[in-house]
């Protein structure tokens, strides 16, 4: 009997010992917040249970907390994300708000990438409840934070007609917000901007139309959202239609909950149908809905109470807009206000100007019976739950270790450049200035106006301007110009074939949305100049009614150095124009107005993986340029690079000269050599075969008499393209063939064959001095006049060209050196072709004398890979192109002119561009290689020959190299 009556109690021991007093230990640390129930296998086996143990944390930290305790949480102060010291008057406020207030968040205003996240670590370290840390980030991150990746305002992401641009707007800036530590963004704003006279909202709105805000502010939220971000959506109960900016007023707005209902509410109800979980309240008075006729929506609880949680069935957390802003704080105190708004139904109070003093008046408030303690903790519950969900109990702190591979991710960064472009909305275009052609425009003036006294908003404009136009003057008219100013303004104006104005004017809190007084007059007496003018508001987009008369109108929507750098290059058509307005602006335009533009010309980036580049396995280009510089192959050159109508790649390497003191730059000038042979020669060709002006059957003979006689007379057009004519290598310079071009020119036709025509390929200089010369004689004019005017003219070609230095003197700066020569003409060669040949016939021949840079050869390359069209301009048709650059010849590999990828072994081509592929190699240390089927042209420029000939290394392998580099980067992308 004893046995068996004691066993029980032994077992009961065990069981006390084993099972209940882990449990309880495991209860007093979940009760303590050191252990998170959901993160058991069996917290995580359905939602309610998840839930279950949230709110039992949050009713477990609750418990703990004192009232003055539980106010200071909803409470929000303001910080700016910059490296404090710790004696610091900004950081002993906050920590003087965090430990003794203790607040439950913060609010960033300005700040830098490393300098929020450590402070917010700092802040994190100090507070016994982690703070819930908040961001306005309409735009953004970059809206606040250095180095973020920027987006459009909102009015601007609706102009591209693309919702799912508005959701990865969103979703980009949760990933950086949540990156930065921040935990709640204030955006977005889905106010209806019905009111042109709007001083604050403006393009921060979607759109004029309450269904077209509701969607993209859908899709913005659900964005953020999918980033485990908290989105608010504002300002309610709505702030469009009013032309006081709350910041510095107390805007009024006389209509009833008629209009209301059917306008402002109708973004606010489907996003409270889709779950938003923050509002934020708006400060402005509704008399005609609300009981309390001059009380700001923030502190009335006919609008937050009556209309958003009634009403609307709204449960989420209410945050009131700042309670500094004169809307509230010229007629309420800081105790003041803050009871109204926690009376009114707000949750969570931003940026009291007066925090001790809000906080001991909300406590006041409750023991005297104007709140109770119930009202306070479903406040503070709802905050401790989003803190509970977002993980912020157990770690509130930001790996810095991560901030660099997630803030302006390239990927990121690529999203926010195309809804720029796609969203940039041309609403007029007199005598189709768009795009802009330098030829027909010679003389462009800039001015950027703006609405500040920096002197550098719209700097950018001109500097953008110049990538694709070489005469442009600039002037900034804002708040320092002064009449006399305007003097040098009108005089460049006069100069002009077209004025450019950039409208910086942008809202701003507390500044006007128009231009001042001296700009307006300015504006005024611009029609009477009778110059072409274009008007283009980077900005407001209301600003274009200052300016009736300009004849191009195009909305831009952000002042940003990145939006002004994806509008430019759509002015001259490097990119497409296809947005239309989500607006109206009177007296002239309609939402939907928008005229679409093609590109027409190639556009420069500085990311190549928007052309499908990866950029870490692209660098391999310029280690094999450098080494090769190391090496002496040449002391510089440019690498250009081209992929589906974008120049991904543009850089230069090393100087000039081997002295090392001007360094090589993209734009620099270098001799084509025989580069001169298709870009020049073979383009003339090609234009006057398909003019029907020559045949490539006819005999040489036909515009030679030298050609009637013997094997010569059975040479074509043909056989000098194909470099089958039997004619050798090159001539001799002697003393009589030098001494004129005629005289060299009479030598050429003179010189025997080397063998009979058609049997043999012979690679010669020769068969293309006739060639060019035969171009001459069929358009009666020189080979130089005609390619430019008819080639290089049209395809925006600007600093291509035969005898550089004789036609534009000012360019020597640019020009790379080729060659000292110390045999012929016993001078550094600057501008001067470096082919002797050439040379003696004036520096113009079929072979060689052309001048060029990358970035024009990229354009010669894209009309190419366009099938003969580039600039607005169809040169050639599809099958003159094929038939020129495919293998024509059963003795030649080549085409007509142009050179073809060594089908087997090594080339210079590289070995894993497409068989397809043609160009041509220059003497000097040029190449270009142009890949139809991956839409891809490399192109190499370098003065290898410098300083003397003969003294290079052998440079086909570099251009192998690189043009493997190039191929492989796109292959591992």
């Amino acid at each position: 009997m004893s046995r068996r009556s004691t066993a029980p109690k032994k077992t009961g021991a065990k069981l006390a010992v084993f099972v209940f007093v882990p449990l309880i230990l495991v209860f007093f640390l979940f009760l303590s917040g050191f252990i998170d129930i959901s993160t058991f296998p069996w917290g995580k086996s359905t939602q309610v249970s998840s839930q279950k143990a949230d709110s039992l944390q949050v009713e477990a930290i609750l418990n703990k907390m004192s009232l003055r305790e539980k106010v200071g949480q909803l409470f929000v102060v303001s910080a700016d994300g910059y490296f404090e010291n710790r004696q610091s008057d900004a950081f002993l406020h906050l920590q003087h708000a965090i430990q003794d207030e203790h607040i439950g968040g913060i609010i960033l205003f300005h700040g830098t990438v490393y300098g929020q996240a450590m402070l917010i670590n700092k802040l994190q370290q100090m507070s016994t409840i982690p703070l819930w840390v908040t961001e306005d980030m309409e735009f953004g991150s970059a809206m606040r934070v250095n180095d973020g990746v920027r987006f459009l305002p909102p009015m601007g992401v609706t102009a591209t007609g693309n919702v799912n641009f508005a959701y990865q707007s969103g979703r980009i800036t949760a990933l950086e917000a949540k990156a930065l530590g921040v935990n709640q963004i204030f955006a977005p704003v889905v106010d209806v901007n019905n009111n042109p006279a709007n001083p604050v909202i403006n393009v921060r709105s979607y759109s004029q139309n309450p269904d077209t805000v509701a969607k993209y502010a859908s899709a913005f939220v659900k964005g953020v959202s999918s980033e485990g971000v908290i989105a608010t959506a504002k300002h309610f109960p709505g702030h469009g239609d009013t032309h006081i900016d709350s910041h510095v007023g107390l805007p009024v707005v006389h209509y009833g909950y008629k209009r209301l209902d059917s306008l402002e509410l109708v973004p606010f109800r489907r996003l409270i149908r889709q779950g938003v979980p923050s509002i934020m309240t708006a400060h402005i008075a509704f008399p005609k809905i609300s009981g309390n006729p001059d009380l700001p929506g923030t502190l009335d609880p006919d609008i937050i109470k009556g209309i958003l949680r009634d009403s609307l069935d709204y449960h989420g957390l209410v945050v009131t807009d700042a309670l500094n802003m004169d809307g509230v704080s010229d007629n309420y105190s800081p105790a003041k206000d803050a009871v109204m708004a926690i009376k009114a139904g707000a949750d969570l109070l931003l940026m009291s100007p007066d925090v001790h003093t809000a906080i001991n008046a909300v406590v006041d408030a409750v023991h005297d019976g104007q709140l109770t303690k119930q009202r306070i903790n479903r406040s503070v519950r709802k905050l401790l739950m989003l803190k509970v969900k977002q993980g912020l109990i157990f770690n509130p702190f930001i790996d810095l270790d991560q901030l660099d591979r997630t803030i302006h991710a390239t990927d990121n960064e690529i999203v926010s450049g195309e809804i720029a472009r796609k969203s940039i909305t041309l609403l007029r275009n007199r005598h189709d200035i768009l795009p802009i052609d330098p030829q027909h425009y010679p003389r462009v003036t800039v001015i950027a106006m703006s609405d500040d006294k920096s002197g550098e908003t719209g700097d950018i404009l001109a500097r953008r301007i110049r990538k694709y136009h070489p005469d442009v003057r600039f002037h900034i008219f804002d708040d320092r110009t002064c009449a006399e100013d305007l003097h040098n303004v009108y005089r460049d104006v006069r100069w002009a074939n077209l004025v450019i104005i950039g409208s910086f004017i942008h809202v701003q809190t507390g500044k006007s949305l128009e231009f001042n007084t001296l700009q307006r007059h300015f504006l005024s007496r611009l029609p009477r100049y009778h110059k072409p003018t274009a008007m283009i508001a980077f900005g407001s987009p209301y600003v274009l009614s200052d300016l009736p008369s300009a004849d191009v109108q195009v909305c831009a929507w952000s002042s940003s150095n990145e939006q002004v750098e994806q509008t430019v290059p759509a002015l001259f058509g490097a990119s497409t124009i296809d947005g239309h307005l989500p607006t109206s602006i009177p007296p002239d335009y309609k939402m939907g107005d928008g005229i679409k533009l093609p590109k027409t010309i190639v556009r420069f980036t500085d990311i190549p993986e928007e052309a499908g580049f990866s950029r870490d396995s692209l660098y391999r280009v310029d280690q094999i340029m450098n080494k090769a510089i190391d090496d002496s192959v040449f002391p510089g050159g440019v690498v250009t690079v081209l992929r589906n109508g974008i120049v991904a790649y543009c850089k230069g390497f090393g100087y000039q000269t081997y002295k090392k003191m001007v360094p090589d730059q993209k734009n620099d000038i270098f001799d084509m050599a025989s580069l001169t042979k298709v870009v020049a020669t073979t383009s003339c060709v090609m234009k006057l075969y398909q003019e029907g002006k020559l045949n490539l059957d006819d005999h040489v003979s036909k515009y030679f008499p030298e050609y009637k006689k013997g094997e010569k007379a059975e040479i074509t057009l043909k056989n000098l393209l194909t470099h089958t004519s039997g004619l050798p290598p090159d001539n001799l310079l002697t003393k009589e063939n030098t001494k004129s071009p005629q005289a060299f020119m009479q030598d050429v036709l003179n010189t025997p064959l080397m063998n009979p025509p058609n049997t043999k390929y012979v690679y010669s200089d020769l068969n293309f001095i006739i060639m060019g010369a035969i171009v001459q004689k069929v358009t009666g004019m020189p080979l130089d006049r005609y390619a430019e005017r008819n080639i290089f003219a049209p395809l925006g070609m600007n600093h291509t060209m035969f005898n550089p230095l004789k036609k534009r003197p000012w360019l020597k700066r640019i020009i790379v050196p080729t060659e000292i020569d110390t045999i012929y003409r016993h001078e550094l060669l600057k501008g001067i072709v470096n082919d002797e040949r050439s040379y003696y016939m004036g520096g113009v021949a079929g072979h060689a004398g052309l001048f060029s840079t990358g970035p024009d050869l990229a354009a010669y390359a894209q009309m190419l890979l366009n099938s003969g069209t580039y600039n607005g301009v169809h040169l050639y048709k599809p099958s003159t192109i094929h038939l020129f650059t495919t293998k024509e010849s059963d003795i030649s590999d080549r085409g007509y002119g142009f050179d073809l990828k060594t089908p087997e072994g090594f080339s210079t081509a590289g070995q894993l561009t497409s068989d397809k592929t043609f160009g041509h190699l220059g003497f000097t240390g040029t190449s270009m290689w142009i890949d139809p089927t991956r839409n891809l042209a490399i192109i190499l420029l370098t003065n290898r020959e410098f300083p003397h000939r003969g003294t290079s290394h052998d440079i086909n392998l570099v251009r192998s190299h690189v043009a493997d580099a190039v191929v492989s980067s796109l292959m591992s992308h």
